[in-house]
């Protein structure tokens, strides 16, 4: 998917909305008995006509093995074969030399079929780079997260002054471009989103933490909102775990359908819509 194509549907489905597709066994429902793809494929049913993507995390599928690792993929077939308009992440932190990020980057996209995958940036450019050769996918570096250690490593300053993170933004941005290369920021991040976009102005960014995780959505917005939009904002638990009853797809939709509709007015503010 290409960026004009993500935009369209931004402004077709009035939504910037990423549900994470990442499917806790101790809070599923009981009756599924642990079944992560037929959780995900109901989840998926009920909230595609809310959302513009979905991000699986490849850990909550790994923890489980081969047998976890199939339902990921069968979560990915299904999402491109059932709602092919659907932008598909691949939440894997990958970053390793340039041989093994070839081989990661051919089996997430030519193997699997997901647009963009999450990359850490600290091995340098050759970690990066072989996710770029591909038309139409996407890589999504880790720029400023909100996690508690995030302030060891990406808060320190530099010699002039400048925090580490955004020295790695700013470099990290000359590899790729506006068409293929996203950066993670942290919801939690509020008004830095003012930095960030100094330094990458027309980037789209992966906006994780918004929810259970205490996130404002509208700061987000407020300083981190372009003309295009340019921001994928993911929310996680607090729709796929909303209910662990029987009704948990229904729930879902509910929680998917409000988030949407609060993002349908930032967009119709800053004039999107």
């Amino acid at each position: 998917m290409n960026k004009q194509q993500l935009i369209d549907n931004i402004r077709r489905k009035q939504s910037f909305l990423c549900v994470g597709l990442d499917p806790d066994t101790a809070k599923m429902p009981t009756h599924l008995d642990g079944n992560l793809f037929e959780f995900n494929k109901q989840i998926i049913d009920a909230t595609a006509q809310y959302a513009i993507a979905y991000k699986p995390n490849l850990a909550f599928y790994e923890v489980l093995g081969t047998r976890g690792y199939e339902m990921f993929e069968q979560t990915v077939t299904y999402i491109n074969e059932n709602y092919p308009d659907l932008f598909i992440i691949a939440d894997a932190k990958r970053g390793d030399i340039g041989n093994t990020s070839r081989m990661y980057a051919s089996s997430f996209f030519e193997q699997l079929g997901v647009d963009a995958v999450t990359v850490a940036p600290y091995m340098g450019e050759d970690s990066v780079t072989p996710f770029l050769g591909y038309d139409g996918k996407w890589v999504i570096v880790l720029g400023l997260t909100s996690n508690k250690g995030s302030h060891d490593f990406q808060m320190l300053r530099t010699a002039d002054g400048r925090y580490l993170f955004e020295e790695v933004m700013g470099k990290v941005a000359t590899w790729g471009n506006q068409g293929n290369m996203m950066f993670v920021v942290g919801a939690t991040q509020g008004k830095m989103f003012e930095d960030v976009r100094r330094i990458v102005p027309r980037h789209f960014l992966l906006v994780p933490g918004v929810g259970a995780q205490g996130g404002s959505l509208e700061e987000v917005a407020r300083y981190g909102m372009t003309d295009e939009c340019g921001l994928i904002v993911n929310s996680s638990r607090g729709i796929i775990h909303a209910s662990n009853g029987k009704d948990f797809a229904a729930v879902a939709a509910t929680k998917a359908r409000e988030m949407q509709q609060q993002m349908a007015a930032l967009l119709a503010t800053k004039g999107i819509i």
